[in-house]
């Protein structure tokens, strides 16, 4: 098995922007909004300062440490869900009481490897989505061809993905959205004999699953890996690992991962994902990830 480390630069958008970044904070342009949130890897001054940052809403969050919080209105064109676009997929955006906005922009450099791998592959791909939020991953592969397995544990992040999948114009693709958590699903599905040609899995450093199932990264992890290396198919094509706020390097993900591939050849990349600045060469690290895929 080859091994390589990548720097992932998503800069193949036109509906997203960072504008600047710096002090612990980012200017962001979503489609029409402009939008300021905390970023604690923004260590470096800004390229303007940020009291002169112009933003449509400006999120505030509880204390360092608490991803809840509170968005302050700046403009009255600020909106509550809004569309954007992404190559030929349609979605809204909307502001969450998590800082977040149902969307991971920084994941469109695996949206993109994804349907590139579906589509060389030449034949019917399978695709489970563990931790898929909002569906963008699931949507991708399925515009590319493949049928989808899409799963998290909360059922309006479905919702939101079905909603999305409409907008696209994509509900003639086969993506089934379920709402489990994700150890159990994987249990059961290898109880069936279901297997998949490729697995792309987002974890969160702490969760819960639709029973109150708890999830914590560091010690559930490799067991996590088990599972998906038990569900690949006899001719895989690709697994994608991306991690947030872990104590960890992308070496322990992927060697993690390389653990449970190593047999079947091909190439582990890892390294960090980032967002590049507008008008800058400056990146902000968003990620770390690790792939394997078939040569």
């Amino acid at each position: 098995m080859k091994q390589k480390t990548t720097l992932l630069i998503a800069d193949d958008w036109s509906d997203y922007g960072l504008l600047d970044c710096g002090d612990g904070l980012k200017l962001e342009r979503f489609g029409a909004q402009r939008i300021i949130r905390p970023d604690p890897q923004a260590f470096w001054r800004p390229a303007n300062p940020t009291e002169n940052w112009q933003a449509d809403a400006r999120f505030a969050a509880k204390s360092d440490t608490d991803e809840r919080g509170n968005w302050q209105i700046i403009s009255p064109n600020a909106q509550d869900k809004w569309p954007m676009r992404w190559d030929n997929l349609t979605f809204n955006v909307r502001r969450t009481p998590f800082r977040h906005l149902g969307i991971f922009q920084e994941h469109s450099v695996h949206w993109r490897f994804a349907q590139e791998k579906i589509r060389a592959a030449g034949r019917p791909v399978k695709v489970l989505n563990l931790f898929g939020y909002t569906g963008m991953m699931s949507l991708a592969c399925a515009q590319a061809g493949a049928e989808v397995v899409h799963l998290d544990a909360s059922p309006k992040s479905n919702g939101y993905g079905k909603e999305n999948q409409t907008l696209s114009g994509l509900d003639d693709r086969t993506v089934r959205w379920i709402a489990d958590d994700a150890m159990k699903f994987i249990a059961r599905e290898q109880r069936r004999g279901n297997t998949y040609d490729a697995i792309v899995l987002d974890p969160p450093k702490f969760g819960r699953g639709p029973k109150n199932e708890t999830w914590r990264f560091e010690e559930e992890f490799p067991d996590l890996l088990d599972g998906v290396r038990a569900l690949l198919s006899p001719d895989p094509l690709f697994v994608i690992v991306t991690a947030y706020a872990v104590r960890l390097s992308y070496l322990a993900i992927a060697q993690t991962l390389g653990d449970r591939v190593s047999a079947l050849g091909g190439t582990l990349e890892a390294g960090e994902m980032t967002l590049p600045q507008q008008d800058s060469d400056r990146l902000l690290p968003t990620a770390l990830y690790a792939r394997w895929f078939a040569d």
